[in-house]
């Protein structure tokens, strides 16, 4: 019952940040950690997960990998699941160690900065474009939502396992940029279009909250700002679509 516990607690983001643990929920999920280079402190199995192929043969690989799993009832497991329709399984991994000077040195470089997303969706979606792009890695800055929510693990479909992607503060930020001569363009609607510039081996590219745009402290930081023009009437695209238009456009 310890990790059932547990995983209940790790819903807040106070709990995940001074236990340095998350919650992976779902068949899916669970695969893809189990796969990754991401530890696992323990799994939480319901009856119902056996109930499927694909389920009953993630029950058997975890046993395979010796992983600690807690089989419990189906009422006492909907008690720490965050979905609609559990299937079963949660995981409690370990969240990696990761730092911005990770990635000192690279050239090429280009980092994706991550300005108060609000959205879990939204946020998994960007880290899972950038990992299939390729990125080194993504950065996100306070008054974004937590990338280890258990809604953005979910939507990032195994990307936040593998992809390098942190969370850190703006003065941190500013001082890689700096010391990695790494300029920071900003997404904006008043910005240059991006097809009409020529991106520097070294970049990091922000993108703004869903409403507000850029905050005012990184569009300060921001060498240029850059923009996607649409022919259209839309009034404007969602941050993960614009982002991934953005990144694609700028792939060294």
């Amino acid at each position: 019952m310890r990790l059932l516990t547990q995983a209940r607690d790790l819903s807040r983001r106070k709990a995940r940040e001074r236990d340095g643990r998350f919650v992976a929920e779902g068949v899916r999920a669970v695969e893809e950690l189990l796969h990754s280079p991401v530890g696992i402190e323990g799994v939480v199995c319901g009856p119902q997960l056996v109930d499927t192929p694909r389920g009953a043969r993630l029950r058997a690989d975890l046993d395979t990998a010796g992983i600690t799993v807690s089989d419990v009832s189906e009422r006492e497991f909907a008690s720490a699941a965050s979905t609609e329709s559990p299937q079963g399984v949660l995981a409690i991994g370990i969240v990696p160690v990761r730092t911005l000077p990770d990635l000192a040195g690279r050239t090429p470089l280009r980092l994706l900065v991550i300005d108060a997303i609000q959205d879990p969706g939204n946020l998994g979606t960007l880290l899972r474009t950038a990992h299939a792009l390729g990125l080194d890695g993504s950065v996100a800055l306070p008054g974004t939502v937590d990338l280890w929510n258990a809604k953005v693990v979910r939507s990032a479909m195994g990307s936040l396992f593998k992809h390098h992607a942190l969370q850190t503060d703006l003065e941190a930020l500013s001082a890689f940029l700096e010391r990695e001569q790494c300029p920071l363009w900003g997404a904006d609607t008043a910005g240059v279009p991006i097809a009409d510039v020529h991106a520097p081996p070294r970049l990091a590219i922000a993108v703004g909250n869903e409403g507000a745009g850029l905050t005012p402290a990184v569009r300060t930081l921001a060498s240029r700002l850059v923009s996607l023009p649409m022919r259209g009437d839309a009034e404007s695209l969602n941050v993960a679509v614009a982002a991934g238009i953005m990144l694609y456009e700028v792939q060294p």
